[in-house]
């Protein structure tokens, strides 16, 4: 896999965000700077095109000259909702999900998901934190996309429970465990924001 031709990069913004008020996540500001804007500036040098899922804002989002895709389901059905309408639309045979509120993204998560899903030649490849797979932030091949709709047209929403349906590899990250450090809460942002800090010291 050539990761810098092969691989669609997906920003996941089209949430709710009921424990940030019904607040955009993605466009809560970091030290300054909607929350995009760190995603965007980690995941785009890792793929060959990047995408943004979002549900609401679309003006907003799209004056970052990335190309935006909304759900295909109405009713804010959750992340895989937003992965089923991506795998419609990529034109790569990967595509690697991130979510907007995680903005300590590593250089090296695309490179990580592609060697586990080569490495067992699966389907799938998911981030583990250590403790446990952290599932918005995977890799999946495009021919899933029937399956995928399938499983949701049943009413279901669960990702890890359509992994199991599907070969799927894990890939390590609990050595950099805070990859996945998500901002909820007013709380979260103020712990984020410290971190920036420190990282730009």
């Amino acid at each position: 896999m050539n990761i810098n031709s092969d691989v669609t990069g997906v920003i996941l913004a089209g949430g709710q965000a009921r424990r940030m008020g019904g607040k955009d996540k993605g466009l809560i500001r970091l030290n300054d700077k909607p929350m995009i804007e760190y995603i965007i500036a980690a995941f785009k040098p890792q793929t060959s095109k990047l995408l943004i899922n979002a549900n609401r804002n679309h003006e907003v989002y799209s004056s970052y000259g990335i190309e935006i895709i909304a759900d295909n389901l109405s009713g804010f059905c959750g992340p895989l909702a937003g992965m089923a309408s991506a795998l419609q639309t990529i034109k790569t045979e990967y595509m690697v999900t991130a979510p907007c509120d995680s903005p300590f993204i590593p250089a090296d998560l695309v490179q990580r998901l592609a060697t586990a899903i080569e490495n067992e030649s699966a389907d799938i490849s998911v981030a583990h934190n250590g403790d446990r797979i952290q599932p918005v932030f995977c890799m999946l091949k495009k021919s899933l996309a029937q399956s995928l709709n399938g499983y949701l047209a049943k009413g279901e929403r669960k990702i890890d429970r359509w992994f199991e349906q599907h070969n799927y590899a894990v890939a390590d990250f609990s050595d950099v465990p805070t990859t996945f450090d998500n901002i909820n809460t007013p709380e979260d942002i103020e712990n984020a924001l410290s971190r920036v800090i420190a990282n730009n010291d």
